[in-house]
């Protein structure tokens, strides 16, 4: 028995926020639904820390967790699933200068996925299994109609700050829930976790050198670097009818990409510890400070 209440929205698409009708997507491995059409423009940030937790899941138990219109995005036959916490600085439109600006702790849950999105007018390459390299590099097979693209499906965001609760999904992309943030961090360890009413995480790493990381879904950090950065766009529920869901699109752009090596010390995760056992098996964790990001509307 795996259904709790992250788990659940995170098959439904819930929102619990009936803002309106709308339709559900009907290809098979088409792209969501798209929801309304925001106005603002790019936006900027400083990552100030971004800690991104892996974990290999069974590929069955992924595609439950998904949308019509996503697959997951496999690595050596599993689904790539994790965390991401993330404490922001200076988050505002990317036109006002870096001083001025809101910032946070904000959390999300991700599930690696690919899509296939119209092409027109020339072929392109796709794999029909939905199987890739850890780079997220598909397997050539011609398609006239449609390309794979891939990034991550977040069924759920969560955040210290009322700014994003109250405006997101409203003025810009993404519906977050409140949660509370407990943060410790040094130079060489890093401790966050949150409590939300639907989730519950607790974190502890160290910052270790590249040659010391481990983990069984990559070969080195580059290639997980590499794997991550190509999954740059995030689709999570938009607010509106479980009936009827609809999607927010949002890239995440940068010059500056980086990370460090990180062991995990501990970690407890509601969401993945809910599932049945041996499904969800932790794997890695990445370490990225100080970079400027940009995130553009999908």
């Amino acid at each position: 028995m795996y259904d709790s209440t992250l788990n659940a929205r995170a098959r439904t698409g819930a929102t619990d926020i009936d803002e309106g009708p709308g339709a559900p997507d009907s290809g098979q491995h088409r792209l969501p639904v798209r929801t309304r059409r925001y106005v603002l423009p790019p936006l900027a940030a400083t990552i100030e820390r971004r800690l991104l937790v892996s974990y290999r899941l069974d590929a069955e138990v992924a595609a439950s967790l998904l949308p019509e219109g996503l697959r997951p995005q496999l690595v050596d036959g599993s689904a790539v699933a994790g965390i991401c916490l993330l404490r922001l600085g200076a988050f505002r439109p990317a036109f006002i200068r870096t001083q001025i600006g809101w910032g946070a702790e904000n959390a999300a849950h991700r599930i690696a996925v690919e899509w296939d999105e119209p092409v027109e007018g020339s072929a392109v390459t796709g794999r029909s299994d939905g199987s890739s390299d850890a780079t997220g590099d598909t397997a050539s097979e011609p398609s006239a109609r449609t390309r794979t693209r891939s990034g991550v499906y977040i069924p759920v965001r969560h955040s210290a700050s009322r700014v994003p609760q109250l405006a997101g999904g409203r003025l810009f992309p993404g519906v977050h829930r409140h949660a509370r943030f407990d943060v410790h961090e040094t130079p060489s360890r890093l401790a966050v976790g949150f409590t939300a009413p639907d989730a519950r995480v607790a974190l502890d790493v160290d910052v270790i050198p590249d040659a010391d990381w481990s983990s069984s879904l990559f070969s080195s950090v580059d290639e997980a670097s590499a794997f991550y950065r190509r999954g740059s766009v995030g689709w999570s529920p938009s607010r509106g009818p479980a009936s009827a869901p609809r999607y927010d699109g949002l890239e995440l752009k940068t010059d500056a990409w980086k990370v460090a090596a990180g062991r995990i010390r501990s970690i407890r995760s509601s969401f993945f510890d809910a599932l049945p056992a041996g499904r969800a098996e932790v794997d890695s964790v990445l370490v990225m400070r100080d970079v400027q990001m940009r995130w553009a509307i999908v």
